[in-house]
């Protein structure tokens, strides 16, 4: 279960980088090369995701895994990362209508 947790963490912090990395081309005006970053941020919270399914899944096939401070960050990491990937494609969105103009 361990190695699991730490892909969730890792591809978590993956897709935030990701997503920050976005912001700053969208910033400098290479929108597609922020919203290229965006899928890839995407790719990586699906991944994230899946893992985090499994866990579940095994869960309610009636292993126990014990809940630990581990799982708790790995947690909090991957829905902090969904949540900021989603704020930073509006502002993406956001640059993209200003650089149209």
């Amino acid at each position: 279960m361990e190695n699991e947790i730490f892909e969730i963490i890792s591809h978590g912090g993956n897709a935030r980088a990701f997503a920050f990395d976005a912001i700053k081309a969208a910033q400098e005006g290479k929108i597609e090369e922020a919203e290229e970053l965006l899928k890839q941020a995407q790719e990586e919270l699906d991944i994230a995701h899946n893992t985090q399914t499994k866990l579940i899944q095994a869960e309610i096939n009636g292993h126990n895994l014990q809940m630990n401070l581990l799982m708790v960050h790995a947690q909090d990491h991957l829905m902090t990362a969904i949540s900021e990937k989603n704020l930073i494609e509006h502002i993406v969105g956001l640059y993209k209508v200003l650089h149209e103009k």
